[in-house]
């Protein structure tokens, strides 16, 4: 998840329609050339934000609430948490009008409640306003949000505690220019570190339970600078170490290859076209 276009609001809490249509007006004009889908928590839960890309075409998962009236086949309202769903069960709400208020046309509505497994319980279900036909598709899409969520927390108490700056918008501004620059350098590194098969070496082994959080190519990325700089600095004394006690040289010397590929590959994306 890259940052390529935001804005600063004057105010606390939640943006209003028209200041989310004059964030994605931009950011759609930016990305013309490819294939969107919009993806919003309950903040953009709106039915007018939902008509107004429709009418653009395009693609969007935006997470209703779950007060939210559907109209039932029996020409009935009807609030999204009465239709009954449960842990473990989904369905899919085809060509519905959504709210009562009338003129935005008929949409979608995916819904799913995730399986509880062991501790692991699911607080809530989503109920998904969406353009896609089918339950799928809606919720595969709208799971990707959650980089979002990720990037938000690597700005702050992950990385670089945006929050902690104290600037004022033209000056916030400014930095988080200069952050997201900084963020997509570390999150390409950490990527191609992935890809290499040598994360292992660069931070903490990641727990072994399917459910366990992931490392964030960003964390992978910010982390290696600070391997190499580290392995660079000790060299000299783990080699001292090593010669006292020989039973660690054969995994150390798998740790110094994939450091030495590491800073060949930092190298080479530093290097000018």
């Amino acid at each position: 998840m890259l940052p390529i276009y935001w804005t600063s609001l004057d105010k606390k809490g939640n943006s209003n329609l028209s200041e989310q249509k004059a964030v994605l007006s931009k950011s759609l004009e930016l990305l013309s050339a490819y294939d969107v889908v919009v993806l919003g928590d309950r903040e953009f839960c709106s039915t007018k934000l939902g008509n107004w890309l429709a009418e653009r075409k395009v693609y969007f998962c935006l997470r209703q609430k779950c007060d939210t009236k559907i109209l039932s086949e029996n020409e009935v309202y009807q609030e999204l948490r009465d239709y009954g769903l449960k842990p473990g069960i989904k369905l899919f709400i085809n060509d519905r009008q959504v709210t009562k208020k009338t003129g935005f046309g008929t949409f979608n509505v995916a819904c799913k409640w995730k399986r509880n497994y062991r501790e692991f319980k699911t607080k809530d279900p989503w109920y998904i306003l969406t353009t896609f036909e089918d339950i799928d598709t809606a919720i595969i899409s709208y799971k990707k949000r959650f980089s979002i969520e990720e990037m938000f927390r690597d700005f702050k108490s992950g990385g670089y505690s945006l929050e902690g700056s104290k600037l004022g918008a033209e000056s916030l501004t400014k930095l988080i220019i200069v952050i997201a620059i900084a963020y997509t350098s570390a999150t390409l590194q950490g990527r191609v570190i992935k890809k290499m098969g040598i994360q292992k070496y660069v931070v903490r082994p990641e727990t072994k339970s399917k459910y366990g959080r992931r490392h964030s190519a960003f964390y992978v990325g910010q982390h290696q600078y600070h391997w190499l700089c580290l392995g660079q600095i000790c060299e000299k004394i783990v080699d001292e170490l090593l010669q006292i006690n020989r039973r660690w040289v054969k995994h150390y010397k798998k740790g110094k290859r994939a450091r030495e590929q590491a800073m060949s590959m930092l190298q080479a994306s530093l290097s000018p076209c």
